[in-house]
């Protein structure tokens, strides 16, 4: 006799990995699921058309305390490394400018202060970054140092031995959400022993300064920012004290990078979904595209490649989990679940014909910003350098 089977919790889970995730974690992810679709999915068209951020999603994804759900705590229990790449996947399948929004501060600036940041640091600050009162950013990319960035960063830190302070000076560019944040973490090289330090930089500091970077073709909701600084002076008490060398910061991304891989697999699954709905409302020669077998060939493929990039990023996030971290796990899950986001989205499009390059049936939105995605925490050809090297113990570059 067959079992009867759960309704699946996404309509792109095929597999069922949500049923991994406690009650609690799951009724935080349906919460979040009405407020996407009452506060989120209605602007996103327009928000994407003017290249803009709608800022009053805001209010309720942070009011949500998404990173501290009411639910979870209740049960007794403790948000897991899987609810954290759900929560990832649920914003992510609806848009990934706001992912990627919500995750420079759940992910990015977290992950920078809980790992660089002293015990008693971390403590004070975690519950002011969960609840949004203190935004932060992460700034690492420069300019002319993107996947060269390990050993061509050239933001400098000069420390004043008379009084302990700091002054950088340098560029950052393409980060996302500078405009709304307090502070950021900002990454640059002591001339004293040329080593990797962080500093947490005031955004209105005397010496910093924001301009957003215009005309983009993907991630058009995000606000990314080019910033300059000048003389930029800190204290030393802003330096995180743990990020000592770029194998800090490596220690740093390799954490982030599963959160991209998770933001991959959900954009995906929003692409899919999307061409699901249109393809069962569309008619063409008298029937619904759904009936046509080619359309069903290609809704296969695609759901084939969101089942295989869950079942990745599930079992990165559990290996996280049990303390396992290395990098040529997070490289490939996050070069594999790009790749085929890229393949996905593209076939969605193909799938909703020339009515797909129309934003307001969102698989347009999807394929654009699945270059970004392709593109940052590592590119393609970076992460399977990463993992090559693993494979072979020879590494490609250095």
């Amino acid at each position: 006799m067959t079992a009867q089977l759960p309704t699946p919790f996404h309509p792109a889970d095929a597999y069922g990995y949500a049923e991994l995730l406690t009650d609690a974690e799951r009724a935080t992810l349906l919460r979040l699921r009405g407020l996407v679709d009452e506060h989120v999915r209605p602007v996103l068209a327009e928000s994407w058309d003017r290249g803009e951020f709608p800022t009053g999603i805001e209010a309720p994804l942070v009011n949500a305390q998404l990173m501290d759900p009411a639910e979870v705590a209740a049960a007794g229990e403790q948000p897991s490394a899987l609810y954290s790449g759900f929560r990832t996947f649920e914003l992510a399948r609806a848009d990934a400018s706001v992912l990627t929004w919500y995750n420079a501060q759940a992910g990015l600036f977290r992950t920078t202060v809980a790992y660089g940041a002293s015990a008693e640091q971390a403590t004070e600050l975690d519950a002011r970054i969960r609840d949004f009162s203190w935004k932060g950013v992460f700034a690492l990319t420069e300019p002319e140092h993107g996947s060269d960035i390990a050993g061509g960063l050239a933001t400098s830190a000069r420390r004043d031995p008379a009084t302990g302070h700091w002054r950088i000076d340098g560029a950052k560019r393409w980060i996302g959400g500078a405009g709304q944040a307090d502070v950021m973490a900002v990454f640059a090289r002591d001339v004293e022993d040329s080593q990797v330090k962080c500093f947490i930089v005031p955004v209105d500091a005397d010496g910093v300064e924001l301009e957003v970077i215009r005309g983009k073709a993907s991630l058009r909701i995000m606000q990314n920012f080019d910033i300059r600084l000048t003389g930029v002076v800190v204290e030393d008490a802003a330096r995180l004290p743990n990020i000592n060398s770029w194998s800090d910061v490596a220690a740093c991304l390799r954490r982030m990078r599963a959160d991209v891989a998770w933001s991959a697999a959900g954009a995906a699954a929003g692409a899919y979904e999307a061409a699901v709905r249109y393809v069962g409302a569309r008619e063409q020669f008298g029937q619904p595209l759904a009936r046509f077998a080619l359309i069903q060939e290609k809704l296969a493929h695609m759901l084939g490649n969101v089942t295989a990039s869950l079942g990745m990023v599930v079992r990165l996030s559990q290996r996280q989990a049990e303390g396992i971290y290395r990098d040529e796990d997070s490289s490939l899950a996050k070069m594999h679940t790009a790749r085929t986001l890229r393949e996905t989205t593209a076939l969605a499009r193909e799938v909703v014909g020339g009515n797909g390059i129309l934003v307001a049936h969102d698989v347009a939105r999807f394929h654009a910003d699945a270059e970004a995605i392709y593109s940052y925490e590592g590119t393609h050809e970076i992460n399977a350098l990463v993992v090559g090297r693993s494979i072979t113990g020879l590494a490609a570059f250095r």
